[in-house]
């Protein structure tokens, strides 16, 4: 009786035991669970954190590191990026040794290019196609403008495009102005992006995209692409190297008028025209902020049907490069600002001492200068680079577009400006 007694005491204690070591188990379990999660939380907060002090270091060395005017840069290396050899990188490092600002992504440098046979430096802008946590050089990819489809044979291409293609060489030396623009990415934002690049328009998208990807972003990226077959496409390398290493980023390329092999090698996810329908197919809902940059009827067409979409007007940001790009409307105000009802504006020229009456045809007040023979310098021709900045000694002007940014006080961007009232110029 006692022996049965001391073996049932031994099982409760066993059990006492077992019971014990299991909680002991569960607590260790509980705690080594909490400290994961808290090392989870620590990480996570760390990334955050340090995500914030890089913003606020870029935002400071933008500030620090710019210049003002012209700085010599040395061309480090070209690079052609697609098949039929049109596009080409050129890579450009600071000749004087220094650092370089980190450029928001999406903006352009401008160029003063002294091209034989003209009569001044051309000035011309193109977008920055690199990441800017490229800290040691600049990147730009240029397409060879050829004339117009409708053009004769005589009708000379693209005059800056085909200096860069034919001229600037590995070493060659040439005058950048500073990163400017405000057509880029909102680097403070964490809401899903929609990166849109038609033709050569990829340039400021692509830096967006690797700008996403250096910094370790865990926002949603579509980055859709339209080209015209596998001949155009430039850096599908790079980019699908960028969307295949980034699980958030999505590719989809478009091609309107695709080979037999584009087809049969399934180079492109889709054939035709980009338009918001392929857009909705993918994204599903319109709840992204939309990035654009390509030919203007591609533009255009876009922007319109995403408002249509209900996208906010606020989410929709479009790069307009060249004179095409501008989209010309009346300018806001203008009639109930001019002099009188129906009565013709004057635009005079001071310093050379010309006038003529405002000429609805001319569009801009750069476009009627140069039909009265006023010399005036100018570049982007889209109220980007500020090289048309001009004082205004009398009078005011609108804007067809607005511009990047503002001009100086007293002074106006002739090649997106209209008169508002009779005028005088100092040119």
């Amino acid at each position: 009786m006692m022996l049965a007694l001391q073996i049932g005491g031994g099982f409760i204690v066993i059990a006492a035991l077992l019971q014990a070591g299991a909680g002991a188990i569960a607590q260790v379990a509980g705690a080594l669970r909490k400290r994961s999660m808290d090392q989870q939380r620590l990480a996570f907060f760390k990334k955050q954190t340090d995500i914030l002090i890089n913003r606020a270091e870029a935002d400071r060395q933008r500030n620090v590191l710019t210049w003002s005017g012209k700085r010599k840069f040395r061309v480090i290396k070209r690079q052609l990026e697609n098949r039929v050899g049109d596009i080409c990188s050129f890579y450009l490092a600071p000749h004087d040794g220094g650092s370089l600002p980190p450029f928001l992504p999406g903006q352009f440098l401008t160029f003063e290019l002294s091209i034989p046979d003209q009569p001044r430096p051309v000035v011309r802008c193109y977008s920055l196609s690199g990441s800017p946590e490229d800290r040691d050089f600049y990147r730009i990819s240029v397409r060879r403008q050829g004339p117009p489809p409708s053009a004769g044979p005589d009708v000379p291409g693209g005059l800056s495009s085909n200096f860069f293609h034919n001229n600037i060489k590995e070493g060659d030396v040439i005058d950048v102005m500073a990163p400017n623009g405000k057509f880029h990415l909102d680097v403070h934002s964490d809401r899903p992006v929609a990166l849109i690049g038609g033709g050569v328009g990829l340039t400021p998208v692509l830096s967006m995209l690797k700008w996403l990807a250096d910094t370790n972003s865990h926002r949603e990226a579509w980055f859709f692409y339209a080209v015209r077959n596998g001949e155009d496409v430039a850096c599908i390398d790079e980019i699908r190297e960028t969307i295949n290493n980034n699980s958030n980023f999505h590719l989809v390329v478009l091609y309107s008028e695709p080979a037999e092999n584009d087809v049969s090698e399934k180079n492109c996810d889709c054939q035709g025209y980009l338009s918001v329908d392929v857009m909705k197919n993918y994204l599903g809902t319109s709840n992204y902020e939309f990035y654009i940059c390509g030919p203007p009827p591609m533009m255009d067409a876009v922007t319109t049907s995403l408002k249509e979409w209900g996208v906010p007007e606020d989410d929709i940001h479009f790069e307009a490069f060249g004179p095409a790009s501008v989209k010309k409307t009346a300018p806001a105000g203008a009639a109930e600002s001019a002099p009188g009802d129906g009565e013709a504006k004057t635009v005079s020229f001071a310093r050379s001492n010309k006038s003529a009456p405002w000429n609805e045809a001319a569009e801009t007040l750069l476009d009627l200068a140069e039909e009265c023979g006023v010399q005036i310098a100018s570049g982007c021709r889209a109220g980007n680079c500020g090289t048309c900045a001009t004082a205004v000694k009398e009078g005011k002007v609108t804007y067809v577009t607005p511009p990047t940014s503002q001009p100086a006080k007293g002074t106006a961007l002739l090649c997106i400006a209209c008169p508002d009232g009779d005028i005088v110029l100092d040119a």
